[in-house]
């Protein structure tokens, strides 16, 4: 169990808020990577490959019309990436490399030249080098044992911006601050804080998540010059009591300001025991008879007794760890214990599942 830190300590308003127009564009392209150790696509199971092969064969001078090739060192791949804001030519930016056929592995391959497409279609990158996979997978002639992901990896610096994007941030006139988390009060203490900083009542909150400045009334020159001063501006943070539970991985994270109401816990094991023990009777030597096996069963309940403890009403983080720890109870059972606590309508705190 993980206990959040106090929320309301001190944070910067850019790790608060998105800018407005200050956002990265999602890139992707289809690609090849060659150069891999007999774990690459298999012909016959992924068509695509064989034909983008004979494409950049032909687009490299060489033809291989009617000629039947089938390589198990090429896969073919998905490539993604973020252009960054601001992003210039030239400027080199990480990628990801996806299998998309039915490659075992992309250990050791490289990825051959693949331009990267944004939504409007256009081609902003281009990505090219050695594949960097993390996975690795051992087999034998009975068994085989997989860790990670071989057929995922990541190239740094794997790609070069081609084109830019325009966006003039001197032209806006005002200034849309997009708070990552909603909340009314943190809204309010960013735009009192800019007012503040500024000398000037230039900042105001439209809704829980936006805080509008009108850039034309401030003194300083253009709008970079007015992120550039109100950026760091320290916030005390406000945000709703969460508590957030992952299933998969049985952690669970306890938001500073999660408290429940009086309530009593009990938590018990009931354990159901079923063994087969048959018998066998057979007939004495040369006599006459037939071997019959006599089935016997043992059949046992098993149940726990544990106590039941009170939790006082209005209790704070600690005191709900600290008593859920005293039942001696496991991970899953804590995840059970609070799905039960905030169904009976004591636990004061949004509930997350994942």
């Amino acid at each position: 169990m993980l206990a959040a830190q106090a929320a309301n300590a001190d944070v910067r308003i850019k790790d608060l808020v998105e800018f407005d127009g200050v956002r990265g564009n999602d890139l992707v392209g289809y690609g090849l990577v060659v150069g891999l150790p007999g774990t690459g696509d298999g012909i016959r199971n992924s068509p695509f490959t064989e034909e983008a092969l004979a494409n950049l064969l032909e687009r490299l001078g060489i033809n291989i019309n009617g000629e039947q090739i089938r390589p198990k060192n090429v896969a073919a791949v998905l490539v993604t990436a973020e252009l960054p804001a601001f992003a210039r030519a030239g400027r080199r930016i990480d990628v990801s490399v996806s299998a998309i056929g039915d490659a075992e592995s992309l250990r050791g391959g490289t990825l051959i030249m693949t331009p990267l497409n944004a939504a409007d279609g256009r081609i902003y990158a281009v990505a090219q080098g050695p594949v960097l996979a993390g996975g690795v997978t051992v087999e034998g002639d009975a068994a085989s044992i997989t860790r990670g992901v071989p057929t995922g990896g990541v190239i740094p610096d794997g790609a070069r911006v081609e084109l830019e994007i325009d966006f003039e941030m001197e032209a806006l006139n005002d200034l849309r601050l997009a708070l990552r988390d909603p909340d009314f009060t943190t809204a309010s203490r960013i735009a009192r804080s800019i007012n503040r900083k500024l000398g000037a009542n230039v900042a105001r909150m439209q809704d829980s998540g936006t805080v509008l400045i009108d850039s034309s009334q401030v003194a300083v020159a253009g709008a970079a010059q007015t992120i550039a001063r109100i950026e760091n501006i320290r916030i005390d943070k406000e945000q709703k009591a969460r508590v957030v539970i992952d299933q998969r991985s049985g952690t669970i994270v306890l938001g500073d300001d999660v408290r429940i109401s009086r309530v009593a816990i009990a938590q018990g094991d009931l354990t159901l025991r079923v063994r087969e023990t048959p018998v066998v009777s057979q007939p004495s030597p040369f006599g006459d008879g037939e071997t019959v096996v006599v089935p016997r069963t043992e059949v046992g309940i098993e149940e726990q007794v544990d106590r039941m403890a009170i939790v006082p009403e209005s209790i704070s983080l600690a005191n709900l760890v600290e008593g859920l720890n005293a039942l001696g109870v496991s991970t899953r059972q804590m995840i059970d214990i609070l799905s039960a606590v905030k169904a009976a309508g004591a636990l004061h705190a949004e509930f997350v599942l994942q």
